[in-house]
């Protein structure tokens, strides 16, 4: 069945006409990035398709239009799509090019509904930011100040200002008290560039915290870009607010709730969404940090903190106008996530009251990937792929990344991505007997290792995947030897060769700035900026 042909304007019209639309780019992740993109694609990689699909468009029903660069994967696309019970999938007609062609915005990088917002908040909100040889200066002048690092800890694990404490985003207004219980302490906000700090800065402004508060100007890159050491390997972060300090927090993120016009529904309110799901799309968030998610969480949540939501929608949020329900545990981070998802121009954001509550569930979010259940891998173990390595009867490829095949894979091994393995066989496996799939996802391994069966060989996924070769403790080469595709996977500033990684860095921040001027162009976004009180 041949998916209908739109055009660039009739998906532009799709864009604005305010029915739910899940716009979803089939390239890989570095392709979506470099190459350009709508500004409200979301990135659905044809190689991962099945791994994402469910979260990002759980409605079967739901309006799909496929795009890509130029309109040779939207067909393979929808067939998954049909496959999975997917029934109103069409295609945008020759891809991003086709659309700059008809004189629409195509948008680099990634994330780019999220940073384009918080440069139109600077701009709007007029959010006071301060530079990196001030601050430092500052510090040196033993001033009374503290750097709070709105980033996941793993990052600011990275990398980090020194002296600074991390607070990821929803965390800010939740615990800033705490952080900062001297009204008279300056609160400076960082994360790598600029997107987290403005709006971190910003929440703690909009909260009405009685501290002067600054973005770092260019966050870790402008401290880099002054000569100034970061620090590594730090894990300090600010403890829970205390009673006193977290009243203040629920009554600051209500009355910021209030203001940005954040509704609430109820435990039967959300059940009714629950039952209206086969006609309208319901996303539920439980914003908490990662670990309290997995020590107890209501049934049917995702987790997404909340200062990653907000940063990152489109890797949360496939379908545009659907509901969105955020939950926590002390009213504070739901209302301010919610406050700021509002602002970025979801209509239907609503807070659970109550927070938390009901039966749990423990341990990670729920994975569903569909159609996985159909397939009967024949397994190969570590053991036998070792033994048949050495009689070199068989033919390893790894679908997994092709950043962590450069740093270590199965010797012998080809990279090459999901959607080309079968080319990337016919061309370099022509000897061998049987065909063994890996990756780190074993999942991925799986739809691979299908996705090529029936073509006169045995296939065969490893079991456990890359990991159990990596237990076993089983030799691994590293480099770019028999590496076939490198478009997978998009690499932040700081992942670039040492040598290349001030150009990258400051060509980020330039695009972060410039965004503005292209959201204005491109029309599209409906972003409503809080105004401070």
């Amino acid at each position: 069945m041949t998916p209908p042909l739109l055009s660039p304007q009739q998906v532009k019209a799709a864009i604005r006409d305010g029915r739910e639309l899940a716009l979803l780019d089939l390239r890989e992740e570095r392709a979506f990035s470099d190459q350009g993109h709508l500004l409200f694609a979301a990135p659905a990689p044809l190689s991962r398709l099945e791994l994402v699909i469910d979260a990002l468009v759980p409605r079967r029903g739901a309006r799909i239009i496929l795009t890509d660069g130029d309109g040779s994967l939207v067909g393979r696309g929808a067939v998954v799509l049909a496959r999975l019970g997917y029934t109103e999938v069409s295609v945008l007609a020759g891809g991003t090019q086709a659309w700059a062609a008809a004189g629409f915005e195509v948008f680099i990088g990634t994330n780019v509904p999220s940073k384009a917002f918080g440069e139109v908040v600077e701009l709007e909100a007029g959010t006071p930011h301060l530079s990196a040889a001030e601050v430092a200066r500052l510090q040196a002048e033993g001033r009374n100040l503290v750097v709070l690092d709105s980033r996941p800890m793993a990052e600011f694990r990275d990398m980090s200002i020194p002296g600074g404490i991390d607070c990821p985003g929803a965390e800010l207004v939740h615990r800033a008290r705490q952080a900062a219980p001297d009204p008279e302490t300056l609160v400076v906000v960082n994360c790598a560039g600029r997107t987290r700090s403005i709006i971190g800065a910003q929440s703690l402004i909009n909260a009405r915290l009685p501290n002067r508060v600054a973005a770092l100007e260019n966050g870790t890159m402008g401290w880099e870009f002054a000569g100034l050491t970061l620090a590594h390997d730090e894990t300090r972060t600010v403890p829970p607010p205390k009673p006193e300090m977290l009243t203040w927090a629920r009554e600051a993120a209500a009355d910021l709730a209030r203001r940005a016009g954040v509704r609430s529904v109820s435990l039967d309110g959300l059940a009714q969404f629950r039952a209206e799901t086969d006609s309208r799309t319901l996303f539920a968030f439980d914003v908490r940090s990662p670990d309290e998610y997995r020590a107890g969480h209501m049934p049917s949540t995702r987790s997404a903190p909340g200062g990653q939501l907000v940063q990152s929608t489109d890797h949360y949020v496939g379908t545009l106008g659907a509901r969105i329900v955020l939950v926590d545990a002390e009213d504070v981070r739901a209302l301010v996530t919610a406050s700021w998802l509002v602002q970025m121009g979801w209509t239907d954001v609503f807070v659970l009251e109550g927070g938390i509550t009901g039966p749990l569930e423990t341990g990670p979010e729920p994975r569903s990937v569909p159609g996985l259940g159909d397939l009967r891998p024949d397994w190969i173990d570590t053991a036998e792929l070792q033994v048949a390595s050495a009689e070199g009867s068989i033919a390893v490829f790894d679908i997994g990344s092709s950043r962590a095949f450069r740093a270590g894979h199965i010797p012998g091994a080809w990279f090459t991505t999901r959607a080309r393995l079968v080319d990337a066989v016919a061309a370099h496996a022509a000897g061998a007997q049987t065909i063994v799939v890996t990756a780190d996802d074993v999942a991925l391994a799986m739809l691979g290792a299908g996705d090529i069966q029936g073509h006169g060989r045995r296939v065969r996924p490893l079991l456990g995947g890359n990991a159990a070769w990596r237990g076993a403790n089983l030799a691994t080469e590293k480099g770019a030897a028999r590496l076939l595709a490198e478009d997978d996977v998009w690499l932040a500033p700081a992942q670039f060769p040492p040598e290349q990684q001030e150009t990258e860095k400051r060509r980020y921040i330039q695009w972060e700035l410039d965004l503005p001027a292209q959201i204005a162009r491109d029309g599209d976004a409906r972003f409503r900026v809080l105004q401070p009180v």
